[in-house]
């Protein structure tokens, strides 16, 4: 395994930290705290606790991940969680 290999996973938001981050449980049932990345904070992609994630993580630390990518569910609002309407900007 070279440094650049990461692992990726699949898991579940347990839980949203302050400053972008989130408690992650994984399919394994593991759980890692994870950053979203920079590409989803450009784009404001908003992850919410219930939501299904897929993480990287390098080899050398198993505990910390970053999320890449947000799946979208059939069921929009998970349980325990409230979203946030959303309006448009007039212009």
């Amino acid at each position: 395994m070279t440094k650049e290999d990461l692992i990726e996973a699949e898991g579940v938001v347990t839980e949203v930290l302050p400053e972008a981050r989130f408690r992650v449980k994984l399919d394994t049932g593991q759980e890692v705290m994870a950053y979203t990345a920079g590409r989803m904070k450009k784009h404001r992609v908003r992850i919410l606790t219930g939501d299904r994630v897929t993480v990287e993580m390098t080899p050398y630390d198993l505990t910390k991940a970053r999320i890449n990518f947000r799946h979208k569910d059939e069921n929009p609002v998970a349980p325990g969680a409230r979203r946030r309407p959303t309006f448009r900007r007039r212009r």
